[in-house]
């Protein structure tokens, strides 16, 4: 195993009125640079994760991994790959929301047990993990981190005396929340395992006869494999020698995938249940023309967010779409920051306004979401300071008023800005002339899904949420993680 410590700075979140995903996976069969392959894949799924990335692969019963902290082209280059030889391999690109944000949790994670290897990619949040954790430390069991994760491949390797298929079975069918995964085993063997509700995308391609699992469809059109299908909740494929196959757990009593997906998580040139991002992102923006229009000189997005919605807002109600403010493309999720003084630096070193095009303009803006507040009021000061004469604000989705527990950073309510206030009171304390969301009606008739209110977990939004979990439990992992 090779892996290397992170690199101390001081570091400041450009992102933070988001949310973040927690994690991409990928997963080769079959290719003779299975490695470079998931380099790639990786490389697409980058914005599902950008605090660490790994790789594990197998060649002639030995699996191998390298992981580091950082994004896929700063870990990776042609001399660790060159090492990493193997015609079945594994990826993961991680943004931590259970367990801490070290080394030691960076993914795939491998265990060795009797003279066997298995390695765990992850996309998800597992919400029973502390209890089946309790209950294996109880049995004997050892951890070496803290991710929810690796309960799964204790849970796998404890059940193996009942064969390698019941295992997954068994393993699987423990786990309660949201969970897509792919494992590699060292005799070779790709899986792809996607929980009963569907939360978390997983998809199945095919390239010159290889196999590949992937977190987005994009993933797959970058290493130019052909989209075969999703992989469908509850259901196990295992590839090997003789092509995929696949078990199935218990179905749910209902499909969960995340509504997120299609407003802000996915890249847009992505699909899911046949529907394509980018598409539903614009028909978003016209919905949300049709629910709060205003008269304005011109409707912008902040880069990247709401970009698409934007240009379906414009195009309903006639207003010019613009890119009023310029994003400095060569700035990362983080950047140091050097003095508290400088508090503010962090929105400006991203977005420069164009000042002649703004000034005494009145404006809507376009955004995916707001979460905590912080940088859109700070942004919307700047536009106040530079001369726009009024500043119109439109959502592209419902107030988050609930904190997710399937895999989304804002876990608890105090984080979310919509939770304490009103609309009102949040245009006050936003600066805004006036504030609007797209309804949940209107969010998911835009998606244009047969029966949306039974196949999305719109929890974040509605507060129903599809999986129990245990409130008092989950407190006391945060305070722990």
């Amino acid at each position: 195993m090779r892996i290397i410590d992170p690199k101390p700075c001081l570091i400041t979140n450009l992102e933070e009125d988001h949310p973040r995903e927690a994690c991409g996976i990928f997963g080769v069969y079959g290719h003779p640079e299975a490695a470079k392959l998931c380099y790639f894949g990786l490389y697409a799924l980058q914005h599902r994760g950008q605090e660490s990335a790994g790789i594990s692969v197998v060649q002639d019963g030995v699996l191998n991994e390298y992981r580091a902290m950082g994004l896929v082209s700063d870990v990776f280059r042609m001399n660790q790959l060159e090492q990493l030889p193997g015609n079945s391999a594994i990826g993961h690109v991680r943004y931590s929301t259970t367990g801490s944000s070290v080394l030691a949790n960076a993914q795939p994670f491998v265990v060795r047990h009797s003279q066997k290897a298995y390695a765990v990619g992850h996309n998800g949040n597992i919400v029973n993990a502390h209890q089946l954790k309790a209950e294996l430390e109880e049995q004997g069991s050892i951890f070496q981190s803290t991710m929810d994760s690796e309960v799964f491949l204790h849970l796998f390797v404890r059940n193996l005396r009942l064969g390698f298929e019941q295992a997954l079975l068994e393993a699987a069918a423990r786990l309660q929340g949201a969970f897509s995964m792919v494992v590699l085993t060292s005799r070779g063997e790709v899986i792809g395992i996607r929980d009963p509700y569907g939360f978390r995308p997983l998809c199945l391609g095919r390239l010159n006869g290889h196999w590949v699992l992937a977190s987005e469809t994009c993933a797959l059109d970058l290493v130019q494999a052909e989209f075969v299908r999703e992989i469908e909740p509850g259901e196990i494929v295992i590839i090997d020698a003789d092509g995929p196959r696949s078990l199935h757990l218990p179905k749910a009593d209902r499909e969960a995938f995340c509504v997120f997906e299609y407003i802000y998580f996915a890249r847009p040139d992505s699909t899911f249940m046949g529907r394509n991002v980018y598409q539903i992102r614009k028909a978003h923006g016209r919905q949300l023309a049709l629910e709060a229009p205003v008269p304005a000189d011109l409707v912008m997005p902040f880069p990247d967010s709401g970009t698409y919605a934007a240009l379906g807002y414009s195009e309903v109600s006639g207003i010019p779409f613009e890119l009023g403010m310029i994003r400095n493309h060569y700035v990362g999720r983080t950047f140091i920051q050097p003095t508290q003084s400088m508090r503010d630096f962090g929105v400006r070193v991203k977005l420069n306004p164009i000042k002649e095009l703004l000034r005494g303009k009145d404006i809507v803006i376009i955004e995916d979401s707001i979460i905590r507040g912080t940088t859109a009021r700070t942004r919307v000061r700047a536009l106040r300071e530079l001369g726009v004469k009024r500043v119109h604000l439109r959502v592209a989705g419902p107030a988050h008023r609930f904190p997710c527990h399937y895999g989304i950073d804002f876990s608890t309510k105090g984080e979310l800005i919509a939770a304490t206030m009103s609309v009102e009171e949040l245009r006050q304390y936003l600066g805004l002339d006036s504030l609007h969301y797209l309804s949940l009606e209107g969010l998911l008739a835009a998606t244009g899904v047969d029966r949306p209110e039974q196949r999305f977990c719109k929890a974040c939004f509605d507060g129903l949420y599809p999986v129990a979990f245990d409130q008092d439990l989950r407190k006391d992992c945060l305070e722990e993680c």
